[in-house]
């Protein structure tokens, strides 16, 4: 394997992050921050408890999980799509860097914006909402496992994809409606029997706050 061309991927995309933090970092933790406002304090304020914790300290899984998975998919997939559509990708094709190496490099970058991003979130939410980790190394661990099969997702994106709406299908038309049906606001317990049922057919469900309840 060539580990250099996997450092030089990584380094290359992470430093576009850098490059772009009020977009790749700033915008989604502003955006966070106001579903906190509307639902952890304004909302979240004038709501019974929900298993056992307050609704604001209940929707922070949610919310960081709603923001990993649209920031994962979309970071993986525009990373190998950018190179195509400028034209740059025959650079990287006439370079001795195989399938695997170019899979690391992208992949990990995007997982690793993706994590930073959760964890700056889990920061933020402490201004707004109280709540405690039980198990930080679990948490830890289960972020970066959704992290990278997130990115990997988008990566088969981006190389599927061959126009820019084409990008934006995944996140917005099955992401995100998946995630909010998934109880990323609500536990699946709230709903009647036959919904409960039905919902616990969305992956995303075991990803959120009620996965411990399924």
């Amino acid at each position: 394997m060539n580990l250099h061309a996997v450092k030089a991927i990584y380094k290359f995309e992470m430093a576009r992050t850098w490059r772009t933090l009020f977009q790749s970092i700033a915008t989604p933790v502003m955006t966070t921050s106001l579903y906190f406002v509307v639902f952890g304090s304004a909302i979240g304020s004038r709501m019974m408890e929900i298993d056992g914790v307050s609704y604001g300290a209940f929707i922070v899984p949610g919310l960081i999980m709603l923001t990993v998975l649209m920031e994962s998919v979309s970071n993986g997939s525009f990373g190998i799509y950018m190179p195509k559509f400028a034209g740059t990708i025959y650079e990287l094709l006439s370079a001795p860097v195989g399938l695997t190496e170019t899979l690391l490099g992208y992949t990990g970058a995007a997982a690793t914006k993706s994590v930073i991003l959760g964890l700056v979130i889990l920061a933020t939410a402490r201004l707004f909402v109280p709540f405690s980790i039980e198990h930080p190394f679990w948490m830890i661990g289960f972020l970066v496992l959704t992290s990278v099969t997130f990115a990997l997702l988008g990566f088969l994106i981006g190389i599927w994809a061959d126009s820019w709406e084409k990008i934006q299908i995944v996140p917005m038309m099955v992401v995100t409606p998946l995630t909010f049906l998934g109880g990323s606001f609500y536990s699946i317990s709230m709903l009647p029997e036959v919904w409960q049922k039905i919902t616990l057919f969305n992956p995303v469900v075991y990803l959120g706050p009620t996965s411990t309840s399924c």
